[in-house]
């Protein structure tokens, strides 16, 4: 009977090991609370997009990585390029900002 006990706690503490193992972040992949972090900086930045007169929201995609900020997508001009950049520094919890916006011609 100790013998069972002992392989049931040995099992359920494997278990246990692995899914708290399988929730922390590498370099490569955000931990859950991570990526709830990044969804919410997401999520300020399309709002901030959105209420700057300049930008046009439905232009620019957002996405966020361990706080790294990357906008992508095409706008009409260098200057609304630049106002998107700033607009996204100016978020809380945004550590850098990746700009891959293409100005359309």
């Amino acid at each position: 009977m100790k013998a069972k006990n002992f392989i049931n706690c040995f099992i359920i503490g494997v278990f246990l090991f692995t899914f708290v193992a399988g929730c922390a972040g590498t370099h490569h992949k955000e931990s859950t609370g991570e990526y709830v972090d990044d969804s919410v900086i997401t999520t300020k930045v399309k709002a901030q997009i959105f209420d700057d007169p300049m930008l046009k929201v439905l232009q620019i995609t957002v996405e966020t990585f361990k706080g790294e900020v990357q906008l992508s997508g095409f706008v009409n001009s260098a200057t609304a390029s630049a106002r998107a950049v700033e607009v996204a520094k100016k978020v809380k919890g945004v550590k850098s900002v990746k700009n891959s916006l293409i100005v359309k011609k």
